[in-house]
């Protein structure tokens, strides 16, 4: 007979890719996004922020542990997202992220992990796992957006958690669940986010069908979306995912978090 589910713990969700939550008795945050809407320059373009975050840095209290996907766009960690790290102990992320953060910032390699003690006693475990940020060969990409990480989370008598990162790609997601299956929550950014003037305007991150998928192919018994409202170059939003996860018959693994 196998071990019942554990009970699922609630994420708060901030907005875009920003999303808190607490486990094994530590407090951890996706991706720290809270500047005000407007426009955001990158090198050849901008990205427009278009909705207020649910909540301020001021309102969160302590953070344990970020997890930062990538720190080159502001959409995933903007100017108040910076100052906030410097009263967090520990900032997971890239290697090359981690160099250019400095303070309390560890890289993480490609199936690399770090242990962080829990109050109680034992340790919860992050491993970094692939994550490409747009279509076609992973280097490829990489010399265009950069390089970004996921992350999976365990620990004794914890669920498994994946926090996606903003990563397009399903074999990513393949390699994930050959080690990790079943994920007890997975956070996958999504919203199909788009660009013309980038690989011929095919999306940068997940759409809701392959939201639907990577959730198949994981086994995820719970999917809490994020990153997929709130800025312009998002193409698919809460009711696109509700769609798809509805037509696969999955709404009942769909869970959009609490807001604020």
């Amino acid at each position: 007979m196998t071990d019942p589910a554990p009970e699922p713990f609630p994420v708060r969700v901030i907005g875009g890719p920003t999303a808190l939550f607490d486990y094994g008795g530590l407090r951890f945050l996706t991706d720290p996004t809270f500047d005000a809407p407007g426009d955001y320059h990158v090198p050849g373009g901008r990205l427009t922020k278009t909705a207020h975050s649910a909540a301020a840095p001021a309102d969160l209290g302590p953070i344990d542990v970020v997890l930062l996907s990538h720190d080159e766009h502001p959409d995933n960690l903007d100017a108040a997202g910076r100052a906030l790290l410097a009263d967090v102990p520990l900032t997971l992320t890239t290697p090359g992220g981690a160099r250019r953060l400095g303070g309390g910032a560890r890289g993480l390699g490609e199936w690399e992990s770090i242990e962080a003690e829990r109050s109680g006693g034992g340790t919860v475990t992050v491993t970094g796992v692939p994550a490409v940020h747009g279509p076609g060969p992973r280097e490829q990409v990489e010399a265009i957006l950069g390089e970004v990480t996921g992350f999976v989370l365990t620990g004794e008598g914890l669920p498994t958690v994946y926090v996606s990162g903003d990563n397009a790609s399903l074999d990513a997601v393949r390699q994930v669940a050959e080690r990790y299956r079943p994920v007890d929550t997975a956070i996958l950014f999504a919203g199909a986010p788009r660009f013309d003037i980038l690989f011929g305007g095919e999306q940068i991150v997940l759409s809701s069908a392959e939201a639907v998928t990577a959730a198949e192919i994981l086994h995820a018994r719970r999917v809490v979306p994020v990153h997929y409202e709130g800025w312009a170059h998002f193409t698919e939003g809460r009711d696109a995912l509700l769609a798809a996860f509805t037509t696969a018959g999955l709404t009942d693994h769909l869970d959009l978090g609490r807001r604020g």
